[in-house]
């Protein structure tokens, strides 16, 4: 019997149809459960053939657990290691690579020295920094965010030099991205599992959240709606993530990947909507089976992106 296990936090609507729908599917020796951890041993684990991670960015127990559970033979849906090394300017730079349109972005050092450090461990940086040169490349409007992380926290428009110099100082240790901000006329969110599986949704970024799915939105170009799909699977390909949602600010017809990392994506059906939850149950239900039918025990089952692939290759 091979289990399929999700890992799930304070989530109340997509875990239990995910088990439901693996379940509903009679697949012979393949079940699916909520993950159920009374401890973890280095080394020895084997208990799933599968494992779905909805978690493990907010709880760093859990992601230990997933790294020594992917090392026994589990298929952890997304990569555990590659989801630790992960971040968005890196996305980004990798997105350049892949020929994918990016707003004009960089990184900035924290405003706060951090923790244990002094000016003295910063003698490679220079000071002042070239502060005129990166607000001419980015312009303004821009948008500050952390390098790091998501759910829009810690997410600043900002108008002027004068706004960001008063709302840098505000963000403590973090490090951030300054971003140039993309005008658009249509806005998209898009759900991809498996590298393949592809659902483009209109989205309104400005609405409360629960009003940011649109609903009997206008026509969408099929051109633009193809090219999207395309850059979609480049983006999760490159990455190696097979449950990810990306998101696209159109300007001039051009669509511009915004925000591509989201590992954990919001599949809520109280904000994704009935339509959009039945498709992602349905498609993660069967990507998950697919990977237990695929999965050898006691050996790397994960998935890795061309990026890591085209790296080792190149030893």
């Amino acid at each position: 019997m091979k289990k399929i296990g999700i890992l799930f936090g304070m989530e109340d609507t997509f875990p239990q149809a995910f088990i439901d729908k693996v379940n509903s599917k009679n697949e012979k020796d393949i079940i699916a459960e909520a993950v159920s951890i009374d401890k973890v041993v280095q080394n020895k684990d084997g208990e799933y053939a599968v494992i779905i991670d909805r978690i493990s960015q907010d709880v760093p127990f859990y992601r230990a657990y997933l790294k020594n559970a992917a090392l026994t033979g589990t298929n952890v849906i997304n990569n555990p290691f590659w989801w630790s090394a992960d971040d968005k300017f890196f996305n980004n730079a990798l997105a350049d690579t892949l020929g994918v349109p990016l707003p004009n972005t960089v990184i900035l050092p924290s405003a706060e020295h951090p923790t244990d450090t002094t000016g003295k461990s910063f003698r490679n940086l220079k000071y002042p920094m070239d502060w005129e040169g990166i607000f001419d490349y980015i312009g303004f409007p821009a948008y500050m965010k952390p390098y790091a992380g998501g759910g829009w926290k810690n997410v600043y428009r900002l108008e002027n030099k004068e706004e960001f110099w008063e709302k840098h100082q505000e963000t403590g240790q973090l490090v951030m991205m300054l971003q140039e901000e993309i005008v658009f006329t249509e806005y998209f969110r898009v759900y991809c599992l498996g590298c393949k599986a592809v659902r483009i949704m209109q989205y309104e970024p400005r609405n409360p959240h629960h009003l940011r799915y649109v609903l009997d939105g206008p026509p969408v170009d099929k051109k633009l709606i193809a090219t999207i799909k395309d850059y979609t699977l480049r983006l999760c390909k490159g990455l190696g993530y097979d449950f990810n949602t990306v998101e696209f600010a159109v300007r001039d017809g051009i669509p511009y990947a915004i925000d591509f990392g989201n590992p954990a994506p919001d599949a809520d059906i109280n904000s994704v909507g009935q339509e959009n939850f039945d498709w992602v149950v349905e498609e993660a239900a069967k990507m998950a089976i697919a990977a237990a039918k695929k999965q050898k025990p006691g050996k790397i089952n994960l998935t890795w992106g061309t990026f890591m692939k085209e790296a080792i290759a190149v030893k």
